[in-house]
């Protein structure tokens, strides 16, 4: 039977390898709850991930909704090329979560409510990629929101971690109670939740005001998910006190999951033609995000000591780089399709060097290196593979020309520039610029400054960890060679939208 005339199981085939994932951890554990089963359920974890990888990538290369998508539930999901392509960052990005937590976990209980917890959260996030409804969209929000909370809060003995997931949780409702008084609010407007009928019905608005109030919320829990200014508060404090694997899987997998529902709720939902005709600009809105966003994510990163709030607010600035993708549309738009590709390229190559970066944090606290920047002084030394890698995210996520994150930078330039909005480019540029002090500062630290204790050894070499680290640095390499196949991938899926 061909896919596209496969029954509704066959198509989400992604989405429910990952359900029957978690359920066979949860199972295998609660066999041996007491036992040293860490290695089987770490095992059964990344098989079933790199399974629901593999099917998303048949699906994707052999066509699978490219000409038409896939509706399924009566249209409350799809399967088309965006949300295979997202997938496809989601599942990679967990997958070398779960391998990176086999070392990190050694040693703590929970293991297999861990592993659980990471594939349900990756399960809503791919579920989000799917969402052709507003109420599907909070459904698959939640799910992953939820999973997400516990996993910040992992650490139950550690102050910082259970303060994390408080805070983590509280500001998480808040912004859930805005994004779904938002869609209460457009349903009111509109009499629909399923994205094509909302924008049929967009234009028939008689109570333009309660539409564009509902618009407006809506953007602020898009904003929220993606750790946008100025919802974007949480993503430092949750991403230091988070076990660093779980800090590592928010702020990328998470961060793409808020960005393909935030590309398809509204470019599906509120076409940019029909909403200005009504006086409401949601792409103004998402300009003024993603500037000062891009600005003062990298602002607040230049002043951080402690790397990992360094890497939370390099987080925040790289979302106000994505946010370009939206904040570059316009109608008539004939390089629309091209600028959502770059957003959409830059995320699959930031899911890897930001996991390898947030990875590297993981390593230095298994070693118990220290936070600050001094703590890592003469690491070259010791782990000098280690140190290679680094350097990779680092200058990668600068923008400069070692891997991806080079042409995904500028792809996603070009595409404002030739959109007619230069100057968000160069705001981007301008962020960039700031962005390379703090980062050739760690690779300064790492590679030429001496260590302060010329004794420190490193207990061991986590397989696992360094496995991780080095396969993100290596297809953030060679990513840089292998842009354009990225980013015709996703103008292929991109263009399904417009």
């Amino acid at each position: 039977m061909s896919v596209t005339a496969a029954s509704t199981w066959i198509a989400l085939g992604p989405a429910l390898i990952l359900v029957a994932t978690a359920l066979v951890v949860f199972l295998a554990d609660a066999i041996d709850p007491q036992g040293d089963n860490n290695a089987l359920i770490a095992g059964i974890s990344v098989v079933g991930t790199l399974a629901a990888f593999g099917v998303a990538a048949e699906y994707l290369f052999s066509g699978v909704g490219a000409e038409e998508p896939l509706s399924l539930l009566q249209g409350q999901l799809v399967v088309d090329g965006m949300s295979l392509f997202f997938t496809l960052i989601i599942t990679s990005v967990t997958s070398l979560v779960i391998i990176a937590s086999y070392d990190y976990l050694k040693g703590l209980p929970h293991k297999g409510e861990f592993y659980s917890l990471i594939v349900l959260a990756a399960t809503g996030m791919v579920l989000m990629a799917h969402s052709n409804s507003l109420a599907t969209v909070f459904v698959s929000l939640e799910l992953a929101s939820l999973s997400s909370y516990a996993l910040v809060a992992f650490l139950k003995r550690n102050k910082g971690s259970v303060e994390a997931g408080m805070k983590y949780f509280l500001i998480g409702a808040l912004s859930s109670a805005i994004f779904v008084y938002g869609i209460s609010l457009v349903y009111v407007s509109t009499g629909a939740l399923q994205l094509g009928l909302v924008a049929e019905q967009v234009g028939e608005v008689e109570n333009v005001g309660i539409l564009g109030v509902g618009i407006l919320m809506i953007v602020g829990g898009v904003a929220y998910k993606t750790a946008s200014v100025p919802f974007h508060f949480w993503a430092p404090e949750a991403y230091e006190g988070a076990p660093a694997p779980v800090s590592a899987f928010i702020s990328s997998a998470s961060k793409a999951a808020g960005f393909v529902v935030a590309f398809r709720v509204f470019v599906e939902g509120f076409p940019v033609d029909v909403v200005l005709a009504l006086g409401v600009d949601w792409v103004l809105a998402f300009q003024i995000i993603a500037v000062i966003t891009m600005l003062l994510g990298n602002f607040a990163a230049a002043v951080q000591e402690n790397i990992k709030r360094m890497l939370a607010y390099s987080s925040v600035g790289h979302a106000g780089y994505a946010m370009i993708g939206l904040a570059a549309l316009s109608n008539p738009g004939p390089y629309n399709d091209f600028v959502l590709a770059a957003a959409m390229a830059h995320l699959f190559v930031y899911g890897f060097m930001n996991t390898g970066a947030f990875l590297f944090v993981a390593l230095a606290e298994h070693w118990g290196v220290g936070r600050t920047y001094e703590d890592f002084n003469g690491l070259a030394k010791r782990a000098p593979v280690l140190s290679v890698a680094v350097a990779i995210f680092m200058f990668s996520l600068a923008g400069l020309p070692i891997g991806g994150g080079f042409t995904s930078k500028l792809a996603l330039f070009w595409g404002a520039v030739l959109a007619g909005y230069w100057w968000l480019a160069a705001v981007g540029v301008i962020a960039s610029a700031i962005s390379l002090y703090y980062y050739s500062r760690l690779v300064r630290a790492i590679w030429i400054e001496e260590p302060a204790d010329d004794d420190l050894t490193l207990p061991d070499q986590p397989l696992g960890l360094y496995g991780a680290i080095v396969a993100c640095a290596v297809f953030t390499v060679l990513l840089l060679p292998g842009f354009f196949l990225v980013i015709e991938a996703a103008q292929a899926a991109a263009g399904t939208l417009f």
